[in-house]
């Protein structure tokens, strides 16, 4: 459940668990403003600068991003992009969110855009995204610490936030203060509401110069500082600022197409080279696939990776393509068999169980999903809502369209020359194609080649099934995934088309269609919706199936390369036949990277992305 938030008769908001009220009487948007803002001398203070990082300790309400979010909608001098990092042990619910920001016409906008992105808060990481992609939300859920060790950026504003010390003291206690400090640069500016002398106290311990200011009535003062050591801290991140120049991207899939995209937002000048002559042309061709969560009872690796990428790709399809016709939020069932390893007979039981929050993501099925399906009652299968397909052309297409992107096609990029701070990039016979600053190699399958063996990739055919929708064929409403997958409706001009598959062919490269995967995806059909496949056994008998081949490129253990091999050179492939929920989460991990920003992923997560996390 969401937590509960008690709501007094002049509309203040109370928290049960503290015994507190979330924000001043005088009204949270004079607070955030008042307090926070210009207790950190901003609007001002982020003039001109290519970002603003914003670091809170408590979400609550949400209240202070939506003020810092109206003061850079509102401000011509605003930075290209906002970050805003948070922690919440306690997320409310999207109504209360709302309710909080309805006395402010200014904020409405805002706070009905951040509820709808309001879903799933299950622990960790959850990252926003807002004004295409300029300004982004980063919130844990969970213990403050626990966020505070999990993201390694200087921030630029503090904005110490919490319940009364007294009431929950663990906020404002000094192992959390330290941590904070951790996160500063000589010159950070901190402010809170609170003027208590453990809190002061314990900034100063930690490197702050603190100084009273006028508070907010009914409070005489609040808090504010900078931090300004008369040490030299341990461990203290060095302030760099990376100047966005020429980024030469190889391969116009989906990998090199987001990267493009994530660059390109924060200002670089980017080129991207692709051997075929339009873009998608490989794996990223395949006429539409599954954008689905992967669900497993212990919620494993695998599961909360895909939901941050799910998460970052629906908000990527909202933003720039057509619904119903570029792709469909339609949910996705998942059948499941009692036999398949990992499955326990209760799965949909346990499911069914989970807390509120997983379940906007991941649960058991009803009767109604399954009889649509045609699958029997007791039948184990769950209900992605967060889900639906994709046309991946169409979403590489909109992302190189995207200003500040040069896609030049029949190019064949062969080697690769580290040279005067920069890059070469150089064709077979030597001719120089591109100098960039960074370079980042997105070609699937090629890319082994391109990096001299560097990494270890292995190519994967697959194939798909599909053919014409009839009128008189009755199929699932939604797409439907486990051993395989179906997908029923999807628009194809004045048509509909049906797709099934996909076959799984580990070190083969051929793309020539052959009967037998045509004949491998009718038994996959079989055993994942047995009513569909008697309807469609025909159509494969009499050849009116087509077929799409392409080779995917996968790593040992089925999960992205995202990494920089040398000062320069990134790397971010290996999608395998998860692109589509991938592929933006590593474009938006290897941008803050290379700026040095907040990660969209817990620290132990971006690291089973990284690159080289097989070398010994």
């Amino acid at each position: 459940m969401n937590e509960p938030v008690e709501w007094l008769p002049d509309g203040t908001p109370r928290s049960p668990r503290f015994d507190d009220i979330y924000r001043s009487s005088t009204g949270g948007l004079e607070q955030a403003r008042h307090v926070f803002l210009r207790g950190c001398g901003l609007p001002d203070a982020w003039a001109g600068r290519p970002q603003w990082r914003i670091l809170e300790t408590g979400f609550g309400l949400g209240l202070n991003f939506l003020a810092a979010w109206r003061a850079w909608k509102d401000d011509p001098q605003r930075p290209r992009m906002l970050h805003f990092v948070s922690s919440e042990a306690w997320p409310v619910c999207a109504a209360d969110l709302l309710r909080s920001a309805a006395p402010h016409p200014e904020l409405v906008p805002l706070a009905t855009a951040l509820a709808e992105q309001w879903f799933g808060l299950v622990g960790g990481m959850h990252r926003m995204a807002f004004e295409e992609g300029l300004v982004l939300l980063t919130l844990f859920v969970g213990d403050v610490k626990a966020a505070l060790r999990q993201q390694p950026f200087n921030a630029d504003s503090i904005f110490l936030d919490g319940f009364d010390p007294q009431g929950n003291a663990a906020m404002w206690e000094l192992p959390t203060l330290k941590a904070v400090a951790r996160h500063c640069r000589r010159g950070t500016r901190l402010a809170t509401w609170t003027v208590a002398g453990e809190v002061r106290r314990g900034l100063t311990q930690c490197g702050f110069v603190v100084e009273k200011a006028q508070g907010l009535a009914p409070k005489r003062h609040c808090l504010r500082a900078e931090f300004a050591p008369a040490w030299q801290p341990k461990g203290l991140r060095p302030e760099t600022t990376i100047v966005p120049g020429h980024c030469a991207i190889v391969g116009s899939g989906l990998a090199g197409a987001s990267v493009a995209a994530s660059l390109a937002r924060r200002g670089w000048r980017v080129t991207v080279l692709d051997e075929a002559d339009a873009p998608a042309a490989g794996a990223s061709s395949l006429p539409v696939g599954l954008l689905a969560p992967h669900f497993s009872v212990d919620d494993n690796l695998l599961s909360r990776l895909s939901r941050s990428g799910v998460r970052a790709t629906l908000q990527q399809a909202r933003m720039l393509l057509r619904q119903g016709q570029d792709w469909q939020a339609s949910g996705v069932l998942e059948h499941r068999f009692r036999d398949l390893p990992g499955v326990p007979r209760n799965a949909g039981a346990m499911a069914a169980s989970a807390p509120q929050a997983a379940q906007d993501w991941s649960r058991g099925a009803d009767a109604q999903q399954k009889a649509a399906a045609f699958l029997d009652p007791d039948a184990v299968a769950f209900w992605h809502q967060q889900a639906g397909w994709i046309k991946p052309a169409a979403l590489v297409r909109a992302w190189l369209a995207q200003p500040g992107i040069r896609w030049r096609g029949n190019v064949r990029v062969g080697r690769l020359l580290c040279a005067d701070g920069g890059w070469g990039l150089f064709d077979a016979r030597g001719g120089e194609l591109e100098r960039a600053d960074l370079v980042v190699i997105a070609a699937g399958v090629a890319t082994a080649d391109l990096l001299e063996g560097r990494l270890e990739l292995q190519p994967v055919r697959g194939q798909v099934s599909w053919g014409i929708r009839d009128a008189q064929q009755r199929l699932p409403p939604f797409p439907v995934n486990g051993n395989g997958h179906f997908i029923p409706d999807v628009p194809l001009g004045d048509m509909a088309a049906w797709y099934c598959g996909a076959s799984y062919g580990r070190g083969e490269t051929d793309l020539a269609p052959r009967k037998a995967d045509h004949q491998e995806n009718l038994s996959r059909l079989g055993s994942l919706l047995p009513a569909v496949e008697q309807q469609l056994v025909g159509a494969f008998s009499t050849r009116a199936v087509k077929a799409w081949t392409g080779v995917r490129c996968a790593s040992i253990d089925r999960r992205p390369l995202l990494g920089e091999l040398a000062p320069g050179l990134w790397v971010s492939t290996a999608m395998g036949s998860r692109g589509m929920t991938f592929a933006m989460l590593c474009a938006e991990l290897l941008a803050a990277r290379v700026h040095g920003e907040p990660l969209p992923l817990e620290r132990r997560m971006a690291a089973a992305l990284d690159a080289l996390r097989h070398r010994h």
